[in-house]
C-alpha cells in the first residue's frame, strides 16, 4: 500500500441526549450537547465542546481548541482556524495554536471563517465574513474583516 490509511468516522465522542448526526462525518474525542444536530461532511476535532441545542450544518470544520455555547447555529461550510501561521507557515506544534470561544445564541452564516477569537452571546456573523478580532458587543457583524453593522433585538 503506497499510503497510510486513516479511518476516523465517529469515535470517542461524548454525546448528550437526542443528538442527531448525519453521516458521513469525522467526529473524534469531542463533546456534543443534548438536542444538537450535526450535518453531513462535518469534521469536529478532539477537545471541541459543542453546547446544547446547537445546529452544525454540512461541510463545516471545527478544529481543536474551539468551544461553542448553547443554542448556536453554524452555517454550511464554516471554517474555524486555530493556527495563525505566525511564522509564515503552519505551526506544526499545537503549543502555538490559539483557542476560539463562542458564547450562547451565536449564529454564524455559511462560508464564514472564524479565526482564534472570543464571540459574545447574541452575535450574528454574516455569510462569508472573516472574524479576525474578538466580538464583545451583541449584534450583527459582516465583511472581511467582520465589522459591527447594527444591534439586534433580543
Amino acid at each position: 500500500m503506497p499510503y497510510k490509511r486513516y479511518i476516523i468516522g465517529i469515535r470517542d465522542v461524548r454525546f448528550g441526549e437526542n443528538v442527531k448526526v448525519i453521516e458521513p462525518c469525522n467526529l473524534y474525542e469531542c463533546s456534543i450537547g443534548s438536542n444538537s444536530f450535526i450535518g453531513p461532511f462535518v469534521e469536529i476535532q478532539k477537545g471541541v465542546v459543542i453546547g446544547e441545542d446547537c445546529k452544525i450544518q454540512s461541510h463545516s470544520f471545527i478544529c481543536e481548541l474551539v468551544t461553542i455555547g448553547n443554542n448556536c447555529f453554524i452555517g454550511h461550510g464554516v471554517m474555524f482556524v486555530n493556527d495563525l501561521f505566525s511564522k509564515g507557515k503552519p505551526a506544526g506544534d499545537s503549543q502555538f495554536w490559539k483557542s476560539t470561544n463562542l458564547g450562547n445564541h451565536v449564529s454564524v452564516g455559511s462560508n464564514a471563517t472564524i479565526l482564534p477569537v472570543t464571540i459574545c452571546d447574541h452575535a450574528v456573523i454574516g455569510a462569508g465574513a472573516v472574524v479576525t478580532k474578538d466580538i464583545s458587543k451583541p449584534g450583527i457583524y459582516a465583511g472581511n474583516p467582520a465589522k459591527f453593522l447594527r444591534s439586534i433585538d433580543q
